[in-house]
């Protein structure tokens, strides 16, 4: 591990699992904040939410589909058929947990009462611009969900990606070339290679795992740069 402008660079681990890397992002959520979790591997996340002296959850989580309260992924006898998160997957409640109205929980969302979403991305731009909804093919099905909702009602907007595609393309670029979902949203990427702050003038690198921010700069094309603190 090196530390380089505040940055620290972990030469040493990496790339990071999906499952790391969600629990990294439980740990940077604020304590007391409403969240909600994208479709597909920000759901991960949930499982990994630190808890306080009683065993209670630090946070409390939000579902499209009308619960607030919702626990980790349920395993077993938990299982509730009528019990999931908007990916259709089992989920478990806790204690105090409400339901309410599809379209009470999209107000939840556009009313800006949430303080965090966690979303996937095909792409973000330097400047938080956010594509996650298709990739342009003509043979992709597109799917927007709530995601044009929640990049622009939550209060802060969180994106969990793969930096790179299976072909080696960077998914953190210089302009979205994919449809846009929201405009100059997006504030934090976490990726299994590094965590980087967007949406302003430069790409800040604040953590990377297993490459240098050196070999970062060569392979995204990006000015990234270090920041003390």
């Amino acid at each position: 591990m090196t530390m380089l402008a505040g940055t620290i660079e972990h030469l040493d681990r990496g790339p990071l699992s999906m499952d790391e890397l969600a629990e990294v992002i439980a740990r940077d959520i604020p304590e007391g904040s409403f969240v909600n979790l994208g479709i597909g591997q920000p759901t991960k996340i949930a499982d990994h939410l630190p808890r306080d002296h009683h065993g209670s959850a630090t946070v409390i989580l939000h579902t499209e589909n009308g619960m607030l309260g919702m626990g980790p992924a349920a395993a077993g006898d938990e299982v509730d058929a009528d019990l999931t998160n908007a990916g259709k997957v089992p989920v478990t409640e806790l204690p105090g947990a409400a339901y309410f109205h599809h379209a009470d929980s999209f107000a939840m969302m556009r009313g800006g009462h949430l303080d965090v979403c966690v979303l996937g991305a095909y792409q973000v731009a330097a400047n938080g611009d956010l594509a996650n909804w298709h990739t342009g093919r003509p043979d992709a099905i597109p799917a927007v969900g709530g995601a044009m909702d929640l990049a622009i009602g939550a209060k802060d907007v969180l994106v969990m990606m793969a930096l790179f595609g299976k072909d080696g393309s960077p998914k953190l670029v210089p302009a979205c070339t994919y449809p846009l979902t929201g405009v100059g949203c997006v504030s934090r990427v976490y990726t299994d290679h590094g965590v980087f702050e967007v949406g302003g003038d430069e790409v800040v690198v604040r953590t990377t795992w297993g490459i240098s921010v050196t070999e970062l700069r060569d392979r995204l094309g990006l000015p990234l740069v270090t920041r003390e603190g």
